[in-house]
């Protein structure tokens, strides 16, 4: 995977449009309703701020503290490279959907100061599932092919 801070760069914002859009299509169909042609186009809309604020936490924060984690919880060298790919994918998921979920309700969601913890711990639950399932299973490998194409080893 990324071996360069340049390629970690393109990665980053690669991974950071395909999450991000369908976490807002996701979001977007749970508040309207339903999930409909117009959920796309709607999502559009969204996808330019959330996208900064997700590669910004993700590029200068969370990347690097989830591998630090990572690695504490199993060792590169011994470990198969798919099993370390799942847990720092999970990782992230476990500190960026909190937090993109809080921006979400705050930009978004808001009805009020007094309703901003509620919102966000419901907005929190509901994505979780779907951000981790999207990571895990459709996202991270539709990113890492893409990036394998690109940055073709040689």
């Amino acid at each position: 995977m990324p071996k360069t801070r340049f390629q970690d760069f393109i990665f980053t914002i690669i991974m950071v449009i395909v999450m991000v859009y369908a976490m807002i299509c996701y979001n977007t169909a749970l508040n309207t309703g339903g999930l409909t042609n117009a959920t796309f186009i709607m999502a559009f809309k969204e996808l330019p701020i959330m996208g900064i604020i997700a590669f910004l936490l993700e590029f200068f924060l969370i990347g690097n503290l989830a591998k630090k984690i990572a690695f504490k919880l199993v060792d590169p060298k011994t470990e198969k490279p798919i099993i370390i790919t799942v847990i720092t994918s999970a990782i992230i998921v476990c500190f960026m959907c909190p937090i993109m979920s809080f921006i979400g309700s705050i930009l978004f969601g808001f009805t009020g100061i007094e309703n901003i913890f509620s919102t966000w711990i419901k907005t929190s639950i509901l994505n979780f599932p779907m951000a981790l399932c999207w990571q895990i299973f459709y996202a991270g490998p539709f990113v890492r092919f893409l990036f394998r194409c690109i940055f073709k080893e040689k």
